[in-house]
């Protein structure tokens, strides 16, 4: 159906009224076991045959670019897909509370892991691929990965590292219900103040080709190159007060990279949405909801609004903690008073300043500064806000107390001062004794 410029807001009304959901999206690396590299898309040992396992156990829907199995929609809600390179990503069904999601992702995951050892093939965690480089990426071989290939080099510096943010990263993601306007707003700014700082407990992308890099996250330096004015920051949630007409007229500024056309993808033409809103594709099609809900899933900032508030800013923790990153957000977004009291310790500061914090937490992680703060101080408060919601949605029944364990693995980190990207080094250069097998092992899920 043909849509209109003031239609735009109305992709986002789904979100009101719903109940408070958790979602838990979990990128992990597809390695060879012994090697720690990538794992080819096709073959016997290649992640497709992942994809067709959970086909033929589940009766899943597929979903095809073009004829390459990219995912499987399960009738739980739950999609199992692959990234640009190959790496297997678990999107969960929303649930009530942890406890469930928790339940529901430990038993996914570990079925996940035993077809994937059944191929030869490991999944590891974390915030990248630890034994590759840009070079020897094993790209799923679909249409839309030149399209935006070639997005990132139309924008020359800044899209520099677009490539390797698709080939070689990987993240922990949790996705957030908002119940109306105010609501939206309170939570959407809490979560764009706070990313820069939290993202510094979870730095943990510290190799690269098999080697340490200096930074404790590889992840987070490639995304300041990936695509000007689309990630980092969203800039209309540090408005005073949040609009989402604000936040419509900023994302229909940005050009769309690419549409559905058929059974795969075509280029867009590179002009700002609204402008083709207006007077349409160029090849005598008009927008529908369908290309503007995919117009926004081609905004990678830190926080993404959809139908959902998703937070993306973190490295993804390691297996046997993956349940601390949906813990610290849902202790700080679904509660009022813990939402309320992170947005004031991190607001009023502008898109440089958290840009330069984001930058610092790449290379120092805790011991960065935040405009003249320790970022460790500020986490440490974030973590303790985190816990004391999370308390509350016990005492209100809402969790089950044992949730609360989830956020040990932080306090660890701000006791100790060294992080899973620290220690994973450490490691490495001890135990391991550099060989990939035994990261692997020690990783994998």
């Amino acid at each position: 159906m043909k849509i209109g410029e003031r239609d735009l807001t109305d992709a986002f009304h789904v979100g009101e009224a719903r109940s408070e959901l958790i979602g838990l999206e979990l990128e992990m690396a597809a390695v060879d076991p012994a090697t720690g590299r990538a794992a080819p898309y096709a073959g016997p040992r290649g992640v497709r045959r992942i994809l067709e396992h959970v086909l033929e156990a589940d009766s899943g829907t597929p979903v095809f670019d073009e004829d390459v199995l990219v995912a499987v929609r399960r009738r739980d809600g739950s999609v199992i897909a692959l990234e640009p390179s190959s790496a297997l990503e678990y999107s969960s069904a929303p649930c009530r509370g942890l406890t469930g999601l928790m339940a529901q992702a430990g038993s996914e995951l570990r079925r996940l892991a035993d077809v994937a050892g059944r191929l030869g093939i490991a999944l590891v965690p974390g915030g990248n691929y630890p034994f590759n480089d840009i070079s020897s990426v094993n790209w799923t071989p679909n249409r839309r990965i030149q399209i935006m290939s070639d997005y990132f080099s139309s924008v020359g510096d800044q899209g520099l590292w677009g490539p390797h943010v698709m080939g070689l990263t990987v993240s922990t993601q949790a996705t957030f219900d908002f119940l109306s306007a105010a609501d939206l707003g309170r939570k959407l700014q809490m979560l764009v103040t706070v990313s820069p700082v939290a993202t510094a407990l979870f730095v943990n992308s510290p190799l690269e080709n098999g080697r340490p890099t200096g930074l404790r996250s590889s992840r987070m330096r490639y995304w300041s190159k990936h695509s000007p004015g689309r990630s980092g920051v969203l800039p209309p949630a540090l408005r005073p007060e949040f609009s989402l007409d604000a936040f419509v007229e900023w994302a229909a500024a940005l050009p769309m990279i690419y549409r559905k056309k058929g059974r795969g993808y075509a280029p867009a033409p590179a002009r700002p949405f609204h402008e083709v809103l207006r007077h349409g594709f160029g090849d005598g099609t008009m927008p529908t909801w369908t290309d503007w809900e995919m117009h926004l899933s081609q905004i990678w900032t830190d926080v993404r609004l959809r139908r959902t508030l998703e937070a993306r800013a973190c490295d993804g923790p390691p297996a046997e903690h993956v349940g601390s990153l949906p813990a610290f957000w849902t202790g700080l977004v679904y509660d009022p008073a813990s939402c309320r009291a992170a947005w004031e310790l991190t607001r009023g500061h502008g898109v440089e300043d958290y840009k330069r914090t984001m930058l610092d937490i790449a290379h120092r992680g805790l011991g960065a500064d935040f405009l003249g703060a320790p970022v460790r101080e500020i986490a440490g408060e974030l973590v303790r806000l985190a816990r004391e919601g999370l308390s509350r949605r016990v005492a209100d029944d809402l969790e089950s107390p044992s949730v609360l364990r989830h956020l040990d693995p932080l306090e660890e980190i701000l006791s100790t001062g060294e992080t899973w990207a620290d220690r994973c080094v450490r490691r490495w250069e001890g135990e391991f004794r550099h060989r990939p097998d035994q990261f692997v092992k020690a990783y994998q899920l």
